[in-house]
C-alpha cells in the first residue's frame, strides 16, 4: 500500500513541513479513496491531511537516527 509514498527519513536532515504535508495528501488520498473529496468531505479530508502531517512530525522529532560516518 501508499508504494508511492518516498521514505522522508534522511541522514543528514529532518523532513521538510512541504515534505510531511505532500506525503500525508498521499496518504488520506490513498486511504480515503479520494483523489479529490466533495465539498462535504472536504473539511474531514484537510483536517486528516493536518492531522497525519503533524503525527509524522512528531515521530520524527522522537526519533534517534544516528549520526552519518564521514570516511576521510
Amino acid at each position: 500500500m501508499c508504494r508511492n509514498i518516498r521514505q522522508l527519513r534522511q541522514p543528514d536532515r529532518p523532513p521538510t513541513d512541504a515534505e510531511l504535508e505532500a506525503a500525508a495528501l498521499q496518504f488520506v488520498r490513498k486511504i480515503s479513496g479520494y483523489r479529490v473529496p466533495s465539498q462535504t468531505n472536504r473539511t474531514a479530508f484537510d483536517r486528516a491531511v493536518r492531522d497525519v502531517a503533524a503525527a509524522s512530525g512528531r515521530l520524527f522529532d522522537s526519533l534517534q537516527i544516528p549520526a552519518r560516518r564521514h570516511s576521510a
